[in-house]
């Protein structure tokens, strides 16, 4: 059957990134670890980045996941908290590349639709859903159950995605 891959899933915010890490094994998942990088708000826009990019890339040399999955962002209304949206999520991104990772990225409709069935739900929904695939998992945050859902979407995509890759 093969071994586990073990997957992290990345929720990027500048205030607060949510991480989380699963093994998935054929149709079998199980949980890891999972937690919350965040960055001192007082501190300059570079030095919170910094902040970001240092916890993010001890996490990944703690439990040394193999693939990555980052959600993708949505435009907000204000640009300002969009454009600092978009410098996390940068880091989210380049953390786990510069590891040697493929970093996966999904819309946040796609990780509803994987984890409640549906591409809409609130995040009630969601936590109570990655507590149903995942029993033993335990999240301090918002951000790091939003991770772990990122995680399990990729569990569920990444066998068709290889596949496409292999016939390209």
């Amino acid at each position: 059957m093969g071994e586990a891959i073990r997957i992290i899933g990345i929720d990027p915010g500048l205030r607060r990134t949510g991480w989380g890490i699963v093994e998935s094994l054929g149709n079998s998942l199980r949980f890891v670890a999972s937690g919350t990088v965040r960055s001192d708000d007082k501190a300059a826009l570079a030095v919170r980045l910094c902040q970001l990019h240092d916890g993010l890339a001890d996490v990944l040399h703690r439990l040394m996941p193999q693939e990555a999955a980052v959600e993708q962002t949505f435009v907000n209304k204000d640009a300002t908290a969009t454009l600092k949206l978009g410098q996390a999520r940068g880091i989210a991104m380049l953390v786990p590349a510069r590891a040697g990772l493929v970093v996966a990225e999904y819309a946040p409709n796609a990780v509803k639709k994987a984890v409640i069935g549906v591409g809409h739900g609130d995040k009630k929904q969601i936590h109570m859903m990655v507590k149903v695939l995942l029993p033993k998992a335990a999240f301090d945050t918002d951000d790091a159950a939003d991770a772990l859902a990122i995680a399990i979407c990729h569990a569920h995509h990444r066998q068709s995605i290889a596949f496409r890759m292999a016939v390209a």
